[in-house]
């Protein structure tokens, strides 16, 4: 049977770290064999547009991950977004479907443009939802996996392709959200989620050393003072790494903590010894393609012209369900 298509993908704004592993990767390296995958490096015009050199260099180094973590381009098609010109023509087509009103207050919209520190909100960063419609249907992916927080985009996108389909003919596919339990990874200072922007995350590219001085100077529970103090599991960043790379023994850390007979440090280097274990098959693979920067090119290039190659026989429908085709 046809495999259905599936569309994934990250906001190229930097280095990924273990949140994006534990959040969307992990589940992306298992389910590339279970669907025909596409993976979009989306290049972040919509906040970092003046900043071209930085967002070139980020590119290449999000593939790079990618890459080390075990997503297989033998098996799935990393597409470069912006090299695909038939995005931006839907979104300007998509764009006539949705109302100014609809797209303020989208919470998805709401939360990421209090939390980028915009001080006036662009016309590319509030269509930011209608663009995502264009990343999604250009593919005609059919299963995108989401979190909760990402839902009221998908919901967006299913609302513009039912549109289209009903007003002009059932050309595109309509999405379905693939939910799952996503954990969202605690930063090491303890705050809500680990990210670069807070300076509380380990990054997937971490040494040894640096893996051992991250967890050595992350927070743990702020009411344990002594070692043999009754400590709370619950209320530590560390408990919750445990829970996150190491299930298995994270029942053991629960009572050692709860009981006071298992002191922070080792509980530590524990942690500590399970991220290296976890990040070394990824070094491995990181260190062969950082040493073949045309083989990351050369991968790019054939997702991209692949991914191209689908987009215009996309386009060629839509434009002919909008009697568009002229000539």
């Amino acid at each position: 049977m046809k495999k259905q298509r599936m569309l994934t993908g990250d906001r190229v704004t930097g280095k990924l770290h273990l949140g994006h592993y534990v959040g969307s990767l992990k589940n992306r390296v298992r389910l590339q064999d279970q669907y025909e995958t596409f993976v979009l490096l989306a290049e972040a015009l919509t906040t970092h547009f003046d900043k071209p050199g930085l967002i070139r260099s980020h590119l290449r180094e999000v593939a790079l991950d990618y890459l080390a973590v075990g997503i297989n381009p033998d098996h799935a098609t990393i597409v470069v977004q912006s090299m695909i010109p038939e995005i931006a023509e839907l979104t300007v087509l998509f764009s006539m479907f949705v109302t100014v009103n609809a797209l303020r207050h989208n919470p998805t919209i709401k939360s990421e443009s209090k939390s980028s520190g915009l001080d006036e909100m662009y016309y590319g960063f509030l269509g930011y939802p209608v663009s995502q419609t264009a990343d999604i249907t250009f593919c005609k992916a059919a299963i995108v996996p989401v979190g909760e927080d990402q839902l009221p985009h998908l919901e967006l996108t299913r609302k513009i392709v039912r549109r289209f389909n009903e007003l002009y003919r059932p050309v595109l596919v309509e999405p379905k959200p693939l939910v799952g339990d996503i954990p969202r990874l605690v930063g090491t200072d303890g705050n809500a989620k680990m990210s670069k922007s807070l300076g509380n995350s380990i990054m997937l590219d971490s040494s040894p050393e640096e893996i051992a001085l991250k967890i050595r100077r992350a927070v743990t529970d702020p009411a344990r003072i002594r070692k043999n103090d009754p400590g709370h599991p619950d209320h530590c960043p560390i408990y919750a790494y445990h829970l996150a790379f190491r299930k298995e023994g994270a029942a053991e850390i629960r009572e050692s903590c709860e009981q006071g007979s298992m002191g922070c440090s080792e509980c530590k280097q524990r942690i500590t010894a399970a991220i290296e274990q976890l990040l070394a098959p990824m070094q491995e693979r990181r260190s062969y393609y950082a040493g073949r920067p045309k083989r990351i090119d050369d991968i790019l290039v054939a997702g991209t012209e692949r991914a191209r190659t689908i987009a215009r026989e996309t386009m060629l429908e839509v434009r002919e369900a909008m009697s568009l085709n002229y000539f």
